[in-house]
C-alpha cells in the first residue's frame, strides 16, 4: 500500500468565512501566506497546492517566494498547456527542484473555464488543450531523462538540440498530479500522472472511476505507477453542531445570481458539472447539499472547483476520510476556512485519528 500523504491549499486570492459577504475578509499577501504555510507545516502536511485561477496571485513567483520562507513542505504548482514554453517550464521545475532540495511537484491542469483561458490568451479549445498537455508532459519527461540534446517533432512543438540544466534532483523527475473528470484527463493520468486527484463525490462513485482509470493505466503499462487521491474541503469543529454552523455561515447570503454565474463559467468542465449535479440531486434533503454521511456539496453554490466538504467533529471527519482510504485513495489535498486555522484543527484533531487507524502508512509529523 502507498504511504498516505496530506496536502493543504494556499488561498492566494484571499480567505473568508462567508462567501456571501463579497470581498475576502483576509486579503492575499505575505502575512496571510506566511500564516497558512506555517500552520500547514506545523500540522504535518506534506505539500501545498498553489492555484492559478485568474483572481489568484501568480503561482510560480508566489511558490518560489514561499519555498524560501518554509523548511519542509513541498509546493504543488500548476503547469497549464500552452501557458509556458515546455523547455522553459522544464528548466523552471528543475531549478526549483535543485534550489529547494526536492520540494516541488507539478499539477497538470487544462483549465476549468473557457472564458478564463481566453482571457489568458490561450486559444486552444478543451480537446486541443488536453492533446497539448499530453505532448508537453512527454517533452518535460524526455528533457529530464535525455542523455544528450533532444530533438522533438510533435503536433504542437518542434525542438532541435534542446537540453535542460540543471537536471532534476528528484529522480527520475518530480511527481505529476492531475485532477479531472473527463475521459481525456483520465487518459493523461493513466499515461503520465503519479497521482490522479478526484473532486468530492460519494465513495462508491469514486471507486468506480478509479477502476476505469486503473484499466487505462494497465493498458499503458503503468497500473503500479498511478495512485489516487481526493481534493476536498474540510470543516471540522469540536462538535458537529459547530461544524454545520460554520458550513452554513460560508454560504450565508450567496444569491441565485452568483450560483448561476458559477454554473455558466464551468459549463465545459466535467468535474465541475458533476459537483453541480450532486448539489441539485441533494437539494431536497433535510440538509441541502448532503450527499453522504458528513459529505456536503453545499459549497458548490458559492465557489467553483472543490465544492464538496467533509463536515463534522474530529471523529466524524476522520471517518469520512477513512472511507476514501478504504477504497484505495492515498493522497488528500484539503482546504478549509480560514486556512491557517483549519490546518491547525486538522493537525491537532483529525490527523492523529487517521494515524492511529492506518499505522505505518503515514508519518507522525
Amino acid at each position: 500500500m502507498r504511504p498516505l500523504e496530506f496536502g493543504w491549499y494556499l488561498p492566494s486570492n484571499g480567505d473568508t468565512t462567508c462567501y456571501g459577504e463579497g470581498p475576502a475578509v483576509v486579503p492575499p499577501g505575505t502575512p496571510m501566506f506566511d500564516r497558512v504555510v506555517a500552520a500547514a507545516e506545523a500540522a504535518g502536511f506534506e505539500y501545498m497546492l498553489v492555484p492559478v485561477a485568474g483572481p489568484c496571485w501568480e503561482a510560480w513567483i508566489t511558490t518560489a517566494f514561499l519555498a524560501g520562507r518554509s523548511s519542509a513542505i513541498r509546493m504543488l504548482v500548476a503547469a497549464r498547456p500552452g501557458y509556458v514554453n515546455p523547455v522553459l517550464l522544464a528548466k523552471m521545475v528543475t531549478t526549483f527542484d535543485q534550489l529547494t532540495g526536492g520540494r516541488i511537484a507539478v499539477n497538470l491542469i487544462a483549465g476549468q473555464s473557457e472564458a478564463e483561458n481566453a482571457a489568458d490568451g490561450i486559444r486552444h479549445g478543451k480537446e486541443e488543450r488536453y492533446a497539448l498537455m499530453a505532448e508537453e508532459v512527454a517533452i518535460l519527461k524526455a528533457l529530464w531523462t535525455a542523455s544528450g540534446p533532444l530533438d522533438w517533432e510533435g503536433r504542437f512543438h518542434s525542438l532541435r538540440g534542446a537540453r535542460v540544466q540543471p537536471p532534476p534532483l528528484q529522480r527520475p523527475h518530480p511527481r505529476f498530479y492531475l485532477g479531472g473528470g473527463s475521459r481525456q484527463a483520465w487518459e493523461i493520468s493513466a499515461a503520465h500522472a503519479d497521482v490522479h486527484l478526484f473532486w468530492g463525490d460519494r465513495p462508491e462513485a469514486i471507486a468506480a472511476q478509479m477502476a476505469e482509470i486503473r484499466a487505462l493505466a494497465r493498458e499503458a503499462g503503468r497500473e503500479a505507477a498511478l495512485g489516487f487521491g481526493m481534493r476536498l474541503q474540510i470543516i471540522c469543529r469540536e462538535t458537529e453542531a459547530e461544524a454545520w454552523a460554520a458550513a452554513e455561515e460560508l454560504v450565508r447570503g450567496v444569491d441565485a445570481g452568483r450560483s448561476a454565474a458559477i454554473r455558466a463559467n464551468v459549463a465545459n468542465s466535467v468535474a465541475n458539472q458533476r459537483v453541480q449535479a450532486l448539489l441539485r440531486e441533494s437539494a431536497a434533503h433535510e440538509r441541502p447539499g448532503l450527499i453522504a454521511p458528513h459529505l456536503w456539496a453545499g459549497l458548490a453554490q458559492a465557489r467553483q472547483g472543490a465544492g464538496v466538504a467533509v463536515v463534522g467533529d474530529p471523529a466524524q471527519c476522520a471517518a469520512a476520510l477513512q472511507r476514501f482510504i478504504d477504497i484505495g485513495c492515498h493522497s488528500f489535498c484539503l482546504s478549509g476556512y480560514l486556512h491557517d486555522e483549519e490546518a491547525t484543527r486538522f493537525g491537532r484533531w483529525v490527523k492523529p485519528i487517521l494515524l492511529a487507524r492506518n499505522a505505518g502508512r503515514m508519518r507522525a509529523a
